[in-house]
């Protein structure tokens, strides 16, 4: 396992919902769910992404509109492309920006989990289509309310919107939900499930995708995977974050001297070897905390102590509080929902 495959473990749909209707302009679709990621890939026609003002004011002015993806936008997406949208701010999905900035439509609130007004059975996709295809839109959403520490670690490298082009990898899926959506689906035992795990498919495709991109600021460990000497040692590490490593037993792995390791890690991750899966092993830690059944010595062990007390010091040194003290915290859930937007 690597640490991309780490950081998407608690990345998962649940119950993904799909509707039937079409969206014809002027519209604008505002969602509210407060999700950490929402997936938003049109099936039919073309619309915008625009944050709000204010939402995360600290980030730098961006690109122009349609641009890569990075910086404020808005951002155009069109059918067969794939963007990810980074929360929990509100933001709005439009047929064009001044349709909001006119007035010309009035955004409705919208939750991925909802069935909105205006759905109903049976109602005829392809013929609403048919009239001026064109101008229409049919947009699929899910919403991914991520919480724990692990997945943060992939949140905290993202831009607040990726968009992917539609030469991504997933086009044989995202066909099968657009059948799906378009044409009914054929029911029977087990289909919500496969919905579902088609969403994170989606998802995972479209996050790959983006960090394979040019323009993508991936983070040094993301890079350093497809090297022939960090890469084996950070999936050692993701393997079997409870083993005892050290420098020494780390450079055997990579077939090189400790010296080789240690100057080459950090050259591409930006931390020494030990320093980064002390970090690793205190995030996997604070997921762990929050199971009910965990002990603190139990969650020792699991992250590669041999004592509750080396632990906690550790735990408090990179966290900032006692193992105990965290543990006192509400629990977190990670959760998603999907919908294709009416």
């Amino acid at each position: 396992m690597d640490p991309f495959d780490d950081l998407l473990r608690g990345v998962r749909a649940d119950g993904a919902v799909f509707g039937r209707s079409v969206l014809a302009p002027p519209w604008a679709l505002r969602f509210t769910d407060g999700a950490s990621l929402t997936l938003c890939v049109p099936l039919r026609g073309e619309g915008w992404i625009v944050r709000e003002r204010g939402a995360d004011a600290g980030e730098a002015a961006g690109s122009a509109a349609g641009g890569s993806g990075t910086g404020q936008g808005p951002w155009r997406i069109r059918m067969g492309e794939a963007a990810v949208v980074r929360g929990p701010q509100p933001f709005v999905f439009t047929d064009d920006p001044a349709t909001v900035a006119s007035g010309a439509a009035t955004p409705r609130e919208v939750r991925c989990g909802d069935v909105w007004p205006g759905e109903r059975a049976g109602r005829d996709v392809a013929g609403e289509l048919a009239g001026d295809a064109a101008a229409r839109t049919v947009l699929m959403a899910g919403a991914y309310h991520v919480r724990g520490e692990v997945p943060e670690r992939l949140l905290r490298v993202l831009p607040p919107v990726l968009v992917v082009p539609d030469d991504h990898d997933c086009t044989a899926m995202r066909d099968y939900l657009e059948a799906q959506l378009l044409e009914g689906g054929a029911g029977g035992a087990g289909r919500q499930i496969v919905l579902d795990r088609l969403l994170d498919w989606l998802l995972v495709c479209t996050l790959r995708d983006w960090f394979a991109r040019p323009e993508a600021e991936t983070p040094g460990w993301y890079r350093a995977l497809g090297d022939e000497v960090v890469g084996p040692v950070l999936r050692a590490l993701h393997e079997a974050p409870g083993e005892p490593w050290t420098l020494a037993s780390l450079a055997d792995r990579a077939g090189v001297s400790r010296t080789t390791l240690a100057k080459r890690f950090h050259d591409l991750v930006g931390e020494p070897p030990l320093a980064y899966l002390t970090q690793w092993r205190m995030a996997l830690a604070a997921d762990l905390l929050v199971e009910p059944a965990a002990t603190v010595a139990s969650v020792a062990r699991r992250v590669g102590y041999a004592d509750a007390f080396g632990f906690s010091a550790a735990f408090k040194r990179v966290r900032g509080v006692s193992p105990s003290a965290f543990r006192a915290r509400p629990p977190a859930i990670s959760h998603a929902i999907g919908h294709a937007i009416p």
